[in-house]
């Protein structure tokens, strides 16, 4: 845990939000094949690998597609100026394109929380999106932890109401995410509070941050390096935001999800992700979107057991 805490110290950039929602969403855009760009394609063990490929679901096979959700969660997966899906998550999904060979079709759901339902419908046949990997999750679907993430509090810009930590959110009015872990670790200091937590829950994490920067909330509880990269990359109308970053709650994995009797795709997806990490090119992903203090060394599937969240 210590080394994790660590590692988190360093300049890191992008990831998000969590879910365990039962509920949906409409959809957020349109599916988009997500093909390898030049930088994407020459990473070794980027290449077909037909092991893998045999042992896709009959489904995929056949039709060539593998199908997935995503939600908003920049630099994990946002959209360029080109309107295009970009980010680690596209990168990654092009790639296992390659080694998988199939397209891959990524669609913005528009909301995390519509994410685990539409795994459970059959809508989609995965995620990659970054999503909190918890125990009560992982009794819903498989989360295949493909990277490290943690938890910090995001204000305007510095910080005028001087917080310091979760106790100090008592008697404010917090913007959270639908469904996700954060919206939980809320809800639970809020039951601590003399004063509750004022809590303002959002659909979609884009609006989320935009109520903090307009005043509306005074402060979000988000993932650390989501928090970090929008500190460092100002988008939107109002006040600038800032993290806090010597806050650093329920350091965990962040995960891929998909149905527990869609074992085939699991395990397929889990080894073209090692195959990955064991030739670099994950890690060259990783830190091409200077997510490079986040990446994990192994490949595991429902592992947050390990990860204690304090």
């Amino acid at each position: 845990m210590m080394r994790i805490q660590k590692i988190l110290k360093a300049r890191v950039a992008g990831a998000m939000v969590t879910l365990i929602a039962a509920s949906a969403y409409a959809a957020g855009g349109a599916a988009e094949k997500m093909a390898a760009g030049a930088d994407v394609a020459k990473l070794p063990g980027v290449v077909l690998t037909q092991k893998l490929a045999d042992g896709l679901p009959p489904s995929v096979k056949s039709s060539g597609v593998l199908k997935v959700a995503t939600d908003l969660t920049p630099p994990i997966s946002f959209h360029g100026e080109d309107g295009k899906l970009i980010g680690i998550d596209a990168d990654i999904a092009a790639a296992l394109g390659v080694i998988l060979g199939v397209d891959v079709e990524m669609t913005d759901v528009g909301a995390g929380a519509a994410i685990v339902p539409s795994i459970l419908a059959k809508r989609f046949d995965m995620s990659i999106s970054g999503i909190n990997d918890d125990p009560e999750l992982e009794k819903q679907v498989d989360v295949i932890d493909y990277m490290y993430d943690a938890t910090t509090i995001m204000t305007i810009k510095d910080n005028p109401l001087a917080i310091k930590g979760m106790e100090d959110l008592c008697g404010k009015k917090v913007a959270v995410s639908v469904g996700t872990f954060q919206a939980k670790m809320v809800e639970a200091a809020s039951a601590k509070c003399a004063t509750p937590v004022n809590i303002m829950s959002i659909p979609k994490m884009p609006d989320v941050l935009q109520a903090v920067r307009t005043g509306r909330a005074d402060a979000t509880v988000n993932g650390y390096a989501t928090s970090v990269y929008t500190t460092e990359h100002q988008t939107g109308n109002g006040k600038g935001l800032q993290a806090l970053p010597d806050i650093r709650l329920a350091v965990g994995y962040l995960g891929m999800l998909t149905a527990k009797d869609n074992p085939q795709l699991r395990d397929s997806v889990v080894a073209a992700l090692q195959q990955m990490v064991d030739s670099g090119a994950y890690e060259t992903i990783m830190k091409k979107w200077n997510l490079g203090p986040l990446a994990v060394k192994t490949v595991k599937v429902n592992d947050a057991a390990s990860m204690p969240a304090d």
